[in-house]
């Protein structure tokens, strides 16, 4: 069905680990056949390329509207029709931002595609409550779609006994939204989407103790 390609087109863990990467926080190009995905992170640009098996230089950009307080970033483009063709077909598009929705993602791999999605574009909060010796939890996932948001609780829910889980504006009137959870069904949903051999270490650090025996 499709041609040779730099990236294997094969479901594996990695593999919807960088689609969930790609889905939140990459980008298609319009002249459909470049894809780019660009972070604050370097490790997470390094474990990109590393779950796709592509080698392309990562390169360094800086953003910001203001030069006095531009943030460096990194980032790794390539070119890849043939995988290009893939992302479409299971629903990503160019400026994909605002009309993101249900994405064609196996079951089996739904959960290693949301931990790319919250390593790409979401937060897992830690606090420290006045009265519990326990960290206090919450993870929050950002888009500008909210059909994307309403599509990830809604598979949430059908692939877990998670019931949780709202969407709202993240800031008002800065057409983002964000999907929350509480700590009872944060816990819950870290434990379902972990693999300590393809996260982003930075976010996986101060949960790691839900995971120590």
């Amino acid at each position: 069905m499709y041609r040779l390609s730099k990236v294997k087109i094969e479901w594996s863990s990695k593999f919807a680990y960088a689609i969930g990467l790609i889905a939140t926080d990459g980008c298609l190009s319009g002249d459909r056949r470049h894809i780019d995905f660009t972070s604050k992170d370097e490790e997470l640009v390094l474990k990109f390329r590393e779950c796709l098996g592509i080698n392309n230089k990562v390169g360094i950009k800086q953003r910001g509207k203001d030069k006095y307080k531009m943030n460096t970033c990194f980032r790794v483009q390539f070119c890849d029709t043939n995988f290009y063709e893939f992302l479409v077909a299971i629903g990503l598009t160019p400026a994909k931002s605002k009309t993101l929705g249900k994405l064609s993602i196996p079951k089996e791999y739904f959960w290693d595609f949301l931990r790319g999605c919250i390593d790409g574009d979401g937060t897992i909060g830690v606090s420290k409550h006045p009265e519990s010796i326990h960290p206090q939890l919450k993870i929050r996932l950002y888009s500008a779609s909210s059909k994307f948001l309403l599509w990830l609780k809604e598979e949430i829910k059908q692939l877990s006994d998670l019931e949780g889980g709202w969407i709202e504006d993240a800031i008002k009137s800065s057409r983002v939204y964000k999907l929350s959870f509480a700590k009872k069904d944060s816990i819950k949903l870290l434990r379902l989407i972990y693999n300590q051999d393809c996260c982003l270490s930075r976010k996986y650090e101060p949960v790691k103790y839900l995971f120590q025996n």
